[in-house]
């Protein structure tokens, strides 16, 4: 695929942060686009910027994107009303606890993964054969800087975007000798409302809020181009490089202690001490 122009592109999560930011990015290059959020409010604020800037055909749906059914409904209806999707952009996702492991219930796991994962494996299967139909198009399921290195107090939302990450890439194994490109986003420290939100509230007066400091927009643009150039795995954003660099190829020991000491002055260690003892944290 070498341009968006007229190109049918679905978007997750579109009610904010990324997903609008690629939404506008794309409406500025003359896609036609179908919009997915959980929220209205969001999504009519959406749809009201990309009208602002001239887009005026807006296909959308309100729906959870781990309702398997509804993203199947999505899916058809957009091939009744615009014709077969040329790209999935699967976006949405929430954050996790922001909890230890030993204080995130199973319940939490189980939601983070239905959203993070299944809603990604859903807008992968649902939109996939019309991109097989169409001889052209692109797969792109947003992971996480957290999906290449798991970082404490964030197990449950690190769980999911290793996920996403490992079915990406065997999608991109399948599909390596055809038409269609797979790709997986690595976003950094992005300034978005789930970044903050995977920060603890009690967490937040300590926390150094330049670690998010890209803009969504810089990271849709970047987005945009990797598809354009066929580049399989984009990460970008603030940390991103460091963070791929030590998930290759330092020594697990090694990254254990890096990822501690950069991320304990942004999350609450009174849990730590109470369950792993006072001593094990010096």
């Amino acid at each position: 695929m070498k341009t968006f122009n007229n190109k049918i592109v679905v978007i997750t999560g579109a009610g904010s942060g990324i997903g609008r930011a690629l939404a506008l990015e794309c409406g500025k290059r003359g896609a036609r686009l179908a919009l997915n959020d959980y929220a209205i409010a969001g999504l009519e604020e959406t749809i009201a910027l990309l009208h602002s800037q001239g887009v005026k055909e807006v296909h959308h749906k309100v729906f959870d994107v781990s309702d398997e059914e509804a993203m199947f409904s999505f899916a058809e209806g957009i091939k009744q009303q615009l014709g077969n999707a040329h790209v999935i952009i699967n976006n949405a996702g929430i954050a996790g606890s922001a909890e230890p492991a030993y204080n995130t219930p199973t319940s939490t796991y189980r939601r983070v993964m239905e959203i993070n994962f299944f809603g990604v494996l859903y807008g992968t299967k649902a939109f996939l054969p019309q991109l097989v139909e169409n001889n052209e198009g692109a797969v792109v399921n947003i992971s996480s800087i957290f999906g290449l290195f798991g970082p404490p107090s964030n197990s449950d939302y690190s769980a999911s975007k290793f996920a996403v990450r490992g079915f990406t890439e065997a999608l991109s194994v399948e599909f390596h000798k055809s038409p269609i490109s797979i790709h997986c986003v690595h976003p950094g420290g992005i300034d978005t409302n789930i970044a903050a939100s995977a920060i603890s509230e009690k967490d937040m007066d300590n926390f150094d809020t330049s670690l998010l400091s890209t803009p969504p927009e810089d990271l849709a643009r970047r987005v945009v181009k990797g598809i354009l150039k066929k580049q399989h795995r984009i990460i970008y954003g603030n940390m991103s490089g460091p963070a791929s660099i030590a998930g290759r190829f330092f020594p697990k020991w090694l990254q254990d202690r890096v990822i501690w000491w950069q991320l304990s002055r942004a999350i609450d260690l009174e849990p730590y001490r109470t369950f792993l003892k006072d001593k094990w944290l010096r």
